[in-house]
């Protein structure tokens, strides 16, 4: 009886972990402010995962792909070298970055030197101040935004897609 109560605990947990990052997840469209379409405040400051502070008004004036993921997920994980090869590729025309939570700044800082996105912004938000402001509740999120700081894009977003939308922001 007691293995059976374990094995269901155990099941039960794995579920629920599975659900919190899981692959194809529908988009987000909850949270003011973070709907496609809509204007995003970007007046905040939040450190960054090796301590540096970051201005969300650095995000104003070009376009803007932020990737919000957490150091134990394993989808976040698999989705790092395509949003460190997107962060390559349009160094020039969009600001890419990373915005961490859900976790220690130890366990992001750890993740960012295991996958390698070291070159580019990676923020700290273990207050989820950008998470909020955005509308995001689940970690291998995209949002993209316009030049003038609308939300073009939230969601789940295979890499062809996430491409394909960035480009059309870019021009």
């Amino acid at each position: 009886m007691v293995i059976r109560r374990v094995c269901a605990a155990l099941v039960l947990v794995v579920a629920l972990a599975l659900a919190g990052c899981g692959e194809g997840a529908a988009p987000n469209t909850s949270g003011a402010g973070a709907s496609p379409g809509a204007a995003v405040d970007l007046t905040f400051t939040v450190a960054t995962v090796d301590g540096a502070t970051f201005s969300g008004d650095r995000l104003r004036g070009r376009p803007a792909v932020l990737w919000f993921w957490a150091p134990w997920c394993s989808t976040c994980a698999t989705e790092a070298p395509t949003v460190k090869t997107l962060a390559t590729e349009y160094v020039d025309r969009a600001t890419v970055v990373g915005v961490a939570g859900l976790g220690e700044r130890k366990a992001m800082r750890e993740f960012v030197a295991l996958t390698g996105i070291d070159g580019f912004p990676q923020l700290a938000d273990a207050q989820g101040v950008v998470w909020q402001r955005l509308g995001v509740t689940a970690q291998a999120t995209f949002v993209l935004l316009d030049s003038d700081g609308v939300v073009a894009a939230r969601g789940y977003l295979e890499p062809d897609e996430l491409k394909r939308r960035i480009d059309g922001l870019v021009g």
